[in-house]
């Protein structure tokens, strides 16, 4: 039998990746792409924090806040950001 694969990371490496500005680029596009599926009102952001880039989606106005709480808009678009 063949002996099991070890893999080691280079941490330096890993956390360089992910505070990249593609990784970034590329959070910020599929935030861009949740807002646009959930409807007006949502508002896409991104930054790099303090260990990995990150982005969000929120409701800006009353209208969308209503939306997500009655007919859940923003929750049914998160599938919108996984292409």
């Amino acid at each position: 039998m063949a002996k099991p694969v070890r893999i080691k990371l280079n941490r330096k490496g890993v956390v360089a990746l992910l505070k990249s500005a593609e990784v970034k680029a590329d959070l910020e596009r599929r935030a861009k792409a949740i807002a646009a599926a959930a409807g007006s009102g949502m508002e896409a952001s991104a930054m790099v924090g303090k260990g990995r880039a990150r982005a969000s989606v929120i409701t800006a106005t009353g209208d969308a806040r209503r939306a997500e709480a009655t007919g859940r808009k923003l929750t049914r678009a998160i599938d919108a950001g996984r292409a």
